[in-house]
């Protein structure tokens, strides 16, 4: 709606960069996402929100071709050839350690320490916090001009053993990075309407 873009600090450009025209791709051009363009969106994500700052993201980038092949095991079938055709690929884990790293210089570090020594809670708030921060790992890769392809389809167990063994990381997501090329394949699905969404008390 035109009269809503007076109320964005960001420009009309950058709206639509982020959110309005971004869409999952699902083929790519053969452009490789180069280290400069990691730390560029790494630079950006590390701002996101977490409990207690905790930050139990994990990123795993998949470069080399064998160790493509090792993931691609372990995906859904629909998500195989996408992920093989990829510029470059993410896995996307949590910490499940994570506070042991707590930085000391948080006003309440014991008292987060001592909080998320229940494994129960410390994995539901790694999790959610976690998930805030693949949020922004998805805007980061929009924001350095690339498609980020967000999949869930996968065998966690599984990757978690070829690639986290002895790790205590816990796989979520799998990212497939690069510059889309051709049709996304399909419309842009219908979003809900606000009404339908929001609720004021």
């Amino acid at each position: 709606m035109t009269e809503l873009h007076e109320h964005f600090a960001l420009d009309r450009t950058a709206q639509d960069l982020l959110f309005r025209q971004a869409r999952t791709a699902n083929t790519f051009s053969d452009e490789q996402v180069s280290e400069e363009q990691v730390a560029a969106i790494y630079d950006l994500i590390k701002y996101a929100p977490t409990a207690f700052n905790s930050q139990p993201l994990r990123i795993l980038l998949v470069r080399s071709p064998e160790a493509r092949e090792r993931l691609i095991e372990h995906l859904w079938d629909g998500n195989k050839a996408k992920t093989a055709g990829a510029p470059l690929v993410a896995v996307l884990a949590y910490d499940s350690e994570f506070h042991e790293h707590l930085p000391t210089q948080l006003p309440h570090f014991a008292a987060a320490q001592s909080l998320f020594k229940g494994k129960d809670h410390r994995f539901v708030e790694a999790s959610i916090s976690a998930g805030l921060q693949i949020g922004y790992f998805i805007l980061g890769v929009r924001a350095v001009g690339l498609a980020a392809g967000p999949m869930t389809g996968l065998h966690a167990e599984a990757i978690d053993k070829e690639f986290f063994a002895d790790t205590g990381y816990k796989t979520l997501v799998v990212v497939t990075i690069g510059k889309p090329a051709g049709n996304p394949g399909f419309p842009r699905s219908p979003r809900l309407d606000q009404n339908l969404v929001v609720t004021t008390v």
